[in-house]
């Protein structure tokens, strides 16, 4: 993790004319100590001391300042994370039944092999290639 997160975060909000709040602070830390993507529900569950209104739009703000990503899995949910910037490089499995998201870190050596896929894919397209993602589409252990 990030030992800057929150001067980080406070940056990303003010270039777009943001403030810090208690709440998105608290959200942050959160997503901070996830241990994957998790769902609206799940932080209410998790004790987010906000409505779940309040939620969505700190939610909201935090994506747009580029500090939280939120992804839409196969259940149609919306989850959310740390940015990678504020965290560490990782992918997802993703269980095809119920939905849940877990983040995955790869070896270096596939890490390397999917940099070398991206520039292939690059030189194929002449497409500017930013980063990478890979999703793993399964089955988790309770629905298995």
């Amino acid at each position: 993790m990030n030992d800057n997160i929150h001067d980080i975060v406070d940056e990303q909000l003010r270039r777009t004319r943001q403030r810090y709040t208690r709440g998105r602070r608290q959200l942050v830390e959160m997503l901070e100590h996830a241990e994957r993507p998790v769902t609206i529900p799940e932080l209410l569950d998790l004790g987010a001391a906000q409505s779940q209104s309040s939620l969505y739009r700190n939610l909201a703000i935090l994506e747009q300042c580029g500090a939280v990503h939120r992804m839409v899995s196969t259940d149609d949910v919306s989850r959310y994370e740390l940015a990678e910037e504020l965290s560490e490089h990782h992918h997802h499995l993703v269980c095809s039944i119920c939905g849940r998201l877990e983040d995955v870190v790869l070896p270096a050596q596939i890490e390397r092999a999917l940099a070398r896929a991206a520039d292939e894919a690059r030189e194929q397209r002449d497409f500017e290639v930013d980063s990478h993602r890979l999703e793993l589409v399964g089955t988790c252990p309770k629905c298995a």
